[in-house]
């Protein structure tokens, strides 16, 4: 072999028993690191959310470094799929305003929601899953599941959020869905306060943020399994809602933070400012110390002495 490579033999089995190189050696933690996290993500992370948790976790390396290793050990993430819509119009409701105009950006939480239904497939039949999704986070505050395709559904996922949130004059955006269109759904929104809102007919664009939801769902969970029965859907969404999506997702849109952490985040700096706030107002309502300066000679002259001198 050395002949046919035109290497000594000496310089080959030195090449053979050298040790790892201290570059080869990184890479190999890097590898195990990668391989630890992408396990946890249930193996839906690709390079970028990979390399946001290894930053995180307070690792110093390169996007690139990642991606290409994990491209030479073969471990790649999850990529969306089309969602499934179950948008049935009734064109003898009203449909209301759409209040939202496709901008999906907020600065608090409890400014927007949206929601929408979407269905999974099981050995019983369908399963249907009616979300709302707070538009700030992107956290899921209600959701409900049901056999059958009813107004309730969008009541019962609708409540929810009502009583994790407890909501203050709210937009609820969604398609025109027949559901949402109740007159029982329109009921609970004037009870709540809440301000229903709805997007143009068969444009997915105007529902685009549930949307994204329903696809990283799709991609993440639903394609990657069979489920036998409806419990056992019911429980497989549970889980990903309450159990990872909320809790551990990274997203990008979030600058690679997850839902609950987000809002934990933003709660902390309103606090700051607000104790920051009464700070400013103590220290105006300070009374200010009154300044006299010494007074010297003929200044501080009592009137008795003024008195003397004038007789």
């Amino acid at each position: 072999m050395c002949r046919v490579l035109g290497v000594s033999t000496s310089g080959y089995y030195a090449w053979r028993n050298r040790n790892p190189s201290k570059r080869a050696r990184e890479n190999a933690v890097l590898l195990e690191q990668i391989l630890i996290i992408h396990a946890w993500s249930r193996g839906t992370y690709g390079a970028p959310r990979i390399h946001a948790k290894l930053v995180e976790d307070g690792m110093r390396v390169g996007h690139n470094r990642v991606a290409r290793l994990m491209r030479l050990a073969g471990i790649e993430g999850v990529t969306r799929r089309k969602w499934r819509t179950t948008t049935r119009r009734d064109p003898e409701a009203q449909p209301a305003t759409d209040l939202v105009d496709r901008d999906f950006t907020r600065t608090a939480p409890d400014e927007l929601w949206v929601a929408d239904i979407t269905y999974i497939s099981t050995g019983e039949g369908f399963l249907y899953l009616a979300v709302v999704v707070d538009a700030f986070s992107r956290r899921v505050i209600g959701w409900a599941m049901a056999a059958r395709l009813k107004t309730q559904l969008v009541l019962d996922a609708l409540e929810m959020a009502i009583r994790q949130r407890r909501p203050q004059g709210v937009i609820h955006h969604s398609d025109h869905g027949s559901q949402y269109t109740a007159v029982e759904f329109g009921r609970q929104c004037r009870k709540a306060r809440i301000r229903p809102s709805m997007g143009s007919v068969g444009d997915c664009f105007d529902n685009a943020l549930c949307e994204s939801f329903f696809a990283t769902l799709e991609c993440e969970l639903l394609a990657r399994h069979q489920f036998s029965t409806r419990a056992e859907a019911q429980q497989a969404v549970f889980d990903f809602i309450e159990g990872w999506y909320n809790l551990h997702r990274l997203h990008s849109s979030l600058a690679y933070d997850t839902p609950v952490r987000y809002e934990k985040r933003y709660a902390a700096r309103i606090a700051e400012g607000k104790e920051e706030t009464k700070r400013s107002e103590r220290e105006s309502n300070v009374p200010e110390e009154r300044f006299e300066p010494a007074l010297t000679g003929t200044l501080r002259m009592s009137s008795a002495t003024l008195s003397a001198k004038s007789g």
